[in-house]
């Protein structure tokens, strides 16, 4: 195998490790270094990448799908701009809550301002939980050319997750043990993709970027206890008022559904469906059990350097590979 050959892979295990080489001039064209931080939930990826950032001259584009929505701070852990350290952030609060976002909404917004860090001379620092969105943004996944169609949305609206899931398992069943079955909104257009084209067609890429991938990685029982200790914190910093402040804006409970687990379950605290002490309960293994499927999908991406949450290590690597 030539040495700068660039592998592509059609199943999301995209490798384009080396440099970019035009075989008819023998000229190696370097691609742009940029520094990508992921992992669970609570596991600290956005300390560590404002760390990075300041060590390093970055600075940091968010790659999480709920953090760009304005009004959803507390129950998302928006980063604030104290913990910010100085560090210019990118991709927050940039849309409103009652829009639908979507990764193909994501990727030009974030390409621009990838690009314009770049043009001036600093390092751009890719964090987030999003694993789909970052591989979308860094790897120019080719998403499918299917339009969305109102009608066909409207219909499975009114459909659960669990119900989206099984039509999904029955139009594409090898795309439905790759997609997360708890995510609507996903279900959704990948029903839309495989009713217009008779399946999910695998997305390829060539990536234009040089990327360091860098995970966090905490032992179960630190995580879990990093987790009750910040929904704790969440609810202590008003969470549960953030949610009744988007209902009064118009956001719907339905549309708070879609938002993730701390307005699920808020709001329907809220409407007095749980209880406080079984609305605790639920969030809490809800966010523990998302954790667990965010981990085993960044499992599946090779090239993440796992770095435990050791930042001597981290700051060797990132020096090393710039």
């Amino acid at each position: 195998m030539c040495e700068n050959r660039i592998i592509v892979y059609a199943n999301y295990s995209i490798f384009p490790n080396y440099s970019k080489k035009d075989y008819t001039t023998g000229i190696v064209e370097k691609r742009p270094k940029i520094v990508v931080i992921v992992g669970p939930t609570a596991s600290g990826k956005s300390a560590l990448a404002v760390k990075l950032a300041r060590k390093f001259g970055g600075e940091i584009i968010s790659a999480d799908s709920r953090q760009v929505y304005r009004g959803m701070d507390i129950g998302t852990g928006k980063i604030t701009q104290k913990e910010m350290r100085g560090v210019p952030h990118h991709l927050l609060s940039v849309v409103s809550p009652k829009k639908v976002f979507t990764v193909g909404d994501y990727v030009p917004m974030a390409e621009r301002a990838l690009r314009d860090i770049l043009r001036r001379g600093k390092l751009p620092v890719i964090c987030g939980g999003a694993g789909f969105y970052i591989l979308a943004l860094v790897d120019k996944l080719q998403l499918p050319n299917v339009p969305p169609n109102p009608a066909l949305r409207k219909r499975l609206k009114k459909k659960t997750a669990s119900k989206l899931f099984a039509l999904l398992k029955r139009l594409d069943p090898a795309f439905a043990l790759r997609i997360d079955r708890n995510n609507p909104h996903r279900l959704i257009r990948a029903v839309e993709i495989a009713r217009a084209l008779g399946h999910v067609p695998p997305l390829t890429a060539v990536s234009p970027y040089d990327p360091l991938f860098i995970g966090i990685t905490l032992p179960k029982i630190l995580l879990a206890k990093r987790i009750h200790k910040r929904l704790l914190a969440r609810i202590r910093a008003g969470m549960l008022d953030e949610v009744r402040s988007l209902v009064k804006q118009g956001v719907s409970v339905k549309r708070m559904h879609s938002l993730g687990l701390e307005y699920r379950y808020c709001a329907d605290h809220i409407k007095g469906t749980l209880t406080k002490e079984e609305f605790l309960l639920r969030l809490e293994s809800a966010i523990r059990q998302y954790a667990k499927r965010q981990m085993t999908w960044f499992k599946k991406e090779k090239r993440i350097r796992w770095v435990g949450n050791d930042l001597t290590k981290t700051e060797r690597l990132v020096k090393n590979f710039l």
